[in-house]
């Protein structure tokens, strides 16, 4: 029996309700469109998205010799900072691409790394052998941060309760909080940074990653209290900045020529890396997540704006992003084996995760975005600092 799909793009593009009373479009450049997203139009048919990112990208990209500057100095201060010290910088490595050409790139700059690895109970087979073989190809140390399972997937299943759309952001606010943790555990100040404007800056109304918003998720959700949970609190981030431990995220893949396609021939001949066919699938809730739930039950093909950003960049054609994104989200087989997994792990029968896919979605924000710092609160955060 298969897993049942409802998701449908011909009739989302002439539904009103995801589109509203003027229809359908589509940015003329990018696959960014009206479906769930509110849209402006410049004469020519580009999106807002499209201004976006090429009003911003000078802030962010650094390219020739100004990026070679920015390098060189960048290394210049993590020697200088790690001297004395077993490590000039951490990377927190997923078994993804970004991460794995970054680590590339450290090895190249002979730079001393600890690779961090967020161990949050879904990582395949597959981006285990690839984060081992970037630690024992690059001879990095591996810092493996392992989550509490019980308490993670209780805020995880805190999320589903609340129909909320950025389920994600329980694992990318961990992993943000974990990495200034372990700075402070091994006195260090750099962090090289995975993420790039080139080709992850491209994002429709799906994301909420504050972390106050996870907190009253998980107090009105029954998951309260947390009590292993990294998360960065009101006071890390007012004391960020001012103090001796300032950490510096350094975007690399900013300063550098950056291509995607490339970037994968060169970690697979040099570092054994194996694709894992879509972006951040190298954890099984990602892929499931990104392939199935947003689609089902929040109508969004996240591919979209993945694509996007390539076009916007020059990485990539409209015409190539149509006939990709024209093949299906899911392998069939794996969607299978996948929902079983996921939902047996998460607690759900069929019926239960089809009920949770057909209930209507509710904004983060009823859940609110600040939060009352009381006593309770200077307990957790207490707990929290290393």
């Amino acid at each position: 029996m298969g897993v049942r799909i409802t998701y449908n793009e011909a009739q989302l593009r002439e539904s009103k309700e995801f589109n509203g009373p003027n229809g359908y479009r589509q940015c003329s450049v990018s696959l960014m469109d009206t479906i769930r997203t509110d849209l402006n139009f410049d004469e020519e048919g580009r999106s807002h998205h499209f201004h976006r990112y090429h009003d911003l990208k000078n802030n962010h990209i650094k390219e020739g010799e100004l990026g070679k500057a920015a390098i060189r100095a960048a290394v210049k201060e993590m020697k200088i900072s790690g001297a004395n010290k077993k490590y000039d910088c951490i990377l927190g490595v997923s078994g993804g691409v970004d991460s794995t050409y970054l680590a590339l790139v450290a090895k190249r700059l002979d730079l001393r790394v600890l690779c961090v690895h967020f161990d949050n109970g879904w990582n395949s087979e597959l981006a285990t052998e690839n984060i081992e073989n970037i630690v024992s190809k690059c001879g990095f140390d591996l810092y493996t941060y392992v989550m509490d399972w019980e308490e993670f997937r209780a805020i995880q299943l805190a999320y589903f309760k609340s129909h909320v759309i950025d389920i994600e952001a329980v694992t990318d606010i961990a992993i943000f909080a974990a990495l200034d943790k372990i700075c402070r555990k091994f006195n260090m100040r750099h962090i090289l940074d995975g993420r790039n404007f080139k080709t992850e800056s491209v994002l429709g109304n799906w994301i909420n990653k504050n972390p106050n918003n996870l907190l009253n998720i998980a107090e009105a959700q029954g998951a309260w209290p947390l009590n292993r949970f990294p998360i960065q609190s009101r006071w890390d981030l007012r004391t960020k900045g001012r103090n001796d431990h300032q950490k510096v995220n350094l975007p690399f893949l900013d300063w550098i020529d950056y291509e995607k396609s490339s970037a994968k021939q060169e970690i697979t001949k040099e570092l054994g890396w194996r694709d894992y066919g879509g972006k951040h699938y190298e954890s099984v809730f990602t892929r499931f997540y990104q392939g199935y739930i947003l689609p089902e039950k929040f109508k969004v093909d996240k591919r979209k704006a993945h694509l996007s950003n390539l076009i916007f960049c020059g990485q990539m054609s409209k015409e190539d992003a149509l006939t990709e994104i024209a093949h299906p989200m899911y392998n069939q087989d794996l969607l299978k084996e996948d929902f079983q997994f996921v939902r047996k792990k998460l607690g759900f029968s069929e019926t239960e995760f089809y009920a949770y896919i057909d209930e209507p979605e509710i904004p983060h924000e009823f859940y609110g975005e600040t939060r009352s710092y009381g006593k309770d609160w200077r307990q957790f955060r207490l707990k929290h600092l290393v």
